[in-house]
């Protein structure tokens, strides 16, 4: 007997029972995410970097590795509009979680739109990534330090401050929205966490369902 494939939702990539998009809830944080989403993470149930795409209706999502001639990132940086960061930890980069706000409110400047570019994949595939990118390198970084663990569970984090893309996201926003004029009070960017919880909670579900009838059989 044919094994008939799933209906798929193409727009988060998740199968029709596990779509997620009746959750996705837009806002505008005033500042533009350019996500560069490595095809490895692309393929993953839970691609976070996808799901804040969905919610930002200014963001990119790239799909690629190596972005030095890419047209599409090529093109926002030679754009008089923006002002381009890279959010990627290191000794290069700047902590905003360090800064005071008058600080944070002073590394835009006046009239810019700041850019930010996310590096979508695990820790190897984004070293590597940034790396390559050499239209990348020499962008001012940025960094934060988490306020919490990741809420990440169905997946380990390599380290306790290592976090999803979403909620790198969700941080940058919290520390730079107020200084493009986003009311952070109004904890509209926190539709970011809604829907992530949201998929969080069915895939630890799942799991607590699946795991059992595993152990059944492994006992016989």
């Amino acid at each position: 007997m044919e094994i008939q494939p799933r209906p798929m939702c193409f727009t988060c990539f998740q199968t029709k029972s596990n779509c997620y998009c009746g959750y996705v809830q837009k806002f505008n944080p005033g500042i533009k995410f350019s996500i560069l989403i490595h095809h490895l993470e692309m393929r993953r149930r839970i691609a976070s970097g996808r799901m804040s795409h969905l919610c930002l209706p200014n963001s990119e999502l790239i799909l690629g590795h190596d972005y030095t001639h890419d047209n599409r990132v090529n093109r926002d940086l030679r754009n008089p509009s923006y002002f381009p960061l890279l959010l990627y930890p290191g000794p290069r980069s700047l902590n905003l979680s360090q800064l005071t706000e008058i600080e944070r409110k002073s590394i835009i400047p006046s009239g810019k739109i700041p850019l930010v570019f996310v590096v979508d994949g695990t820790w190897n595939t984004a070293r590597k990534t940034v790396h390559l990118s050499q239209n990348l390198n020499s962008l001012p970084r940025i960094c934060f330090t988490p306020p919490a663990p990741s809420a990440f569970r169905v997946r380990k984090q390599p380290k306790e401050e290592c976090c999803s893309t979403l909620e790198a996201i969700h941080y940058t926003i919290e520390l730079l929205g107020d200084s493009v004029g986003f009311d952070v009070a109004s904890r509209e960017h926190d539709k970011l966490l809604f829907v992530f919880n949201k998929l969080v909670e069915r895939q630890l579900m799942y799991v607590k369902q699946v795991r059992p009838r595993h152990v059944r059989k492994r006992s016989f």
